[in-house]
This record gives C-alpha cells, structure tokens and sequence, in this order.
C-alpha cells in the first residue's frame, strides 16, 4: 500500500501544477487596443477613399460623410469604465478551490470504484501464502475449505507471476488445480513444473495425474512413462500404483488393475482403512474379466538391516524368490540400487527367472536378499545376507540382513 500512496501523491502533484501554471501566468488581454488600432486603420483607409470619390465627382457631401464615419468610430470604441475594468481575484482564489477539488475528486473516485477493499484482500491472502501452503503439504492439519483454496490460488499466482521459476509454487498450483478438477490449468501448471525441475519425484507424479485426467492419447502416453520412471526407483510411492492401477481399469486390462492393487494393498496392510476399499476394487475388476476369486501374485518384501551391517555406496540389493524346499535356483529375482532401509520391494511374474514357470504359480515359498559389495553376482565373500520365513503367495515377506558369507 505504501508504494500506492506514493504513487497516487506524485499524479495528483503534477496534476496540480498543470492547473496551476495558465492560472500564475496568466497574461493581460490587449483586445481593446488592438481593436483601437484596427479602428483607426480602417478609418484613415476610409479618409482616403472619400477623398478619391470627391475628386472624381462620386462623392457631394463629403463632410457629411467624414462626420458619419467619425461617429461610427466614436460608437465602436469603448468607455473608459468597460477598457479599465479588470478582474480583481487573486490567483490563489481560484487555484487553492482547484486543489481541494482534485483531491477530494481523485481520492473520493477511488473509495468509490477503486475496489480498496479487494486489494487489501489481496495483499493480506498474499502475505498469508507460507501458512496456507503449509496448511495444503501437511494433510494433519485438515482440508483447505472453499475460501482457502481461492485464497490459495490467488496468492500462488500473484507469487508465480512475480517469481516464474518457481518450480513448487507451479507444483501447489497444479495440485489445487487438480483438487477443482480443473484440467487445464492442473496440467499446464503441472508442465510448467516438469520444465523447471524434471528429476523431481513429486512433480513427475503430478504431472502425470494431471495427463491422465487429459482425453488426449498423447498426454495419457507421457503419464504412462513418467509413471513408468518413477516405479524404477528405490522408493515407489503409493499413489504411482494407484494412477497405474486406475490407467489399467479404464483400458480394461483388469488383470493389470488387480496386480496394482494387491500391491498396494500389501504395502499399507490390513490394518489400513484403505484396504477393504481396495479389496472392493479387485473384486470388482475380477468380475469384470470372468474370475470368481482373488489369489495375490506378487510378493511384497520389506526389507530391514541389521546394526552391524555395513555397506558400500556402489552395492546393490538383490532379491530372490525360492521354492519354500531352498532350492538354490531362484523362481525369480530382482536387483535394486542400494537405496534407504528399511524398504519394500515388489516382484511379480516379469521377474520370473525360468521359461515356462511363473512367481504366481507357486503356492509357498522363501525369499533370499544380499547386498553385492563389489556388482558380481557370482562372487558372494563378505557379502552381507538374509533370509525369510516360508511364506504363502500374496502374504507380505519380512527380511532382516544379518549374516555375512
């Protein structure tokens, strides 16, 4: 507000000064003399013409004439009470009640149809923007209402506007977008981010959610990529099997739907209210393609490491699913960058290891994990390793790497 007073005083000054400068320097009216001088030419050429007529014998009375025309000067020039009158105001009587009217007009205009109030509602939802933002990231603190998530938006795009490469405040805006089911804007926000901040796990998962709500082939594509990507990471966040699982059931694969599902309902477990929802959901998608029962195929395994375990920065974590007999040849397998512990894995049929022979086929079994020191899959010395209970397909696994070859 500040920099409006400021403003608003500087245009009403130069406002001023303009009317001021004609009402100082105000200049004398000389109309009368030169009236008196345009008179007297016109008499004098007047004179001359007569003089001309008489001598050519136009003209009988000659001062009859010069009487008359003396006279019609006389009536043309005026009194002396007309030619001396002049304004007696002061300059300042007319320009102080022209001060006083600029003002009160521009500011009394203003408090009428300048909207103040808006933009002071205006300057307090942007000063407010770091609470809301917070209040919007930290979902124990309740929903945004109505109001709040316009104040949300008119903030963020004030910031934006100021700030464009703002790779979170594009982020929050395609977010709020979304919640409002706004698809535009949730995906050119969404985009907008994805430009100035491709690697970032949160954006990429937006941006794909915005492209699968678009009706355009070429954006759900990209989404199935970004989502794609970021399943190929240490730690896959829940909502990326949700969006697969929900792209799966619109194209009608149902068995895909299913897949994701159950693993999601493996990563948060029976104790998650979501998880009944989610078995509503494969049991629907299971009627859909004809099945009339819901068997797991894939193995979730979390993983934990013991306090003497040490690691390298270039070993990996390999994973492999036996006959619950120990054979040494694993059903299948996977390998994983070291990443963060603990940490959940989950492998399904595209790790299966032999020709002809699935991971959901089998009914029972255990699941092997070592950390690789040196990346030779061969060579197991100092090797760190565990090994879980035998389970059945589709219970979640538990391992604990404890021994050490």
């Amino acid at each position: 507000m500040t920099l409006f007073w400021i403003a608003s005083i500087i245009l009403i000054v130069m406002s001023i000064v303009l009317i001021a400068l004609p009402i100082i320097n105000k200049k004398s009216n000389h109309d009368e003399a030169l009236r008196d001088e345009l008179n007297k030419a016109l008499y004098k050429d007047r004179l001359s013409e007569l003089k001309e007529e008489t001598e050519e014998g136009l003209v009988e009375n000659q001062q009859d004439l010069i009487a008359d025309l003396k006279q019609s000067l006389l009536d043309d020039i005026p009194n002396e009470a007309a030619k001396s009158e002049e304004t007696s105001i002061h300059p300042l009587a007319v320009l102080i009640p022209s001060v006083v009217l600029v003002v009160a007009l521009s500011y009394g205009m203003y408090a009428k149809f300048g909207a103040a109030d808006a933009v002071k509602q205006w300057q307090d939802v942007s000063g407010n923007l770091p609470a809301l933002s917070k209040k919007l990231m930290s979902p124990q603190s309740g929903e945004l209402s109505t109001d709040e998530m316009e104040d949300l938006t008119l903030a963020l795009r004030t910031r934006l506007y100021y700030e464009p490469n703002d790779s979170t405040g594009w982020l929050l805006l395609g977010r709020i977008a979304l919640a409002n089911r706004d698809v535009t804007t949730a995906i050119g926000s969404m985009k907008k981010a994805y430009e100035l901040d491709n690697t970032n796990q949160d954006i990429q998962l937006g941006y794909a959610q915005a492209l699968m709500l678009s009706q355009d082939d070429v954006d759900q594509d990209k989404a199935r990529s970004l989502l794609g990507n970021l399943i190929q990471h240490d730690y896959v966040d829940i909502r990326v099997f949700s969006l697969l699982a929900f792209d799966a059931y619109q194209r009608k694969d149902f068995d895909a739907a299913v897949r994701y599902w159950s693993i999601m309902q493996q990563m948060i477990g029976p104790q998650d209210e979501r998880y009944e929802m989610l078995s509503r959901s494969i049991e629907n998608a299971q009627k859909q393609m004809g099945a009339t029962s819901i068997k797991g195929t894939s193995v979730p395994v979390t993983i934990s490491l013991a306090d003497q375990v040490n690691t390298t920065d270039d070993a990996v974590v390999i994973v492999s699913v036996h006959t619950a007999d120990g054979s040494p040849m694993p059903v299948a397998a996977a390998r994983y960058p070291l990443g963060t512990f603990p940490r959940t894995v989950v492998l399904d049929d595209t790790n299966s290891m032999m020709q002809g022979r699935k991971l959901s086929q089998l009914e029972e079994y255990i699941v092997r994990v070592r950390l690789d020191s040196d990346g030779n899959v061969a060579t197991k010395d100092g090797d760190w390793f565990g090994e879980s209970e035998t389970a059945k397909m589709g219970e979640p696994v538990e391992v604990i790497v404890d021994k050490q070859y």
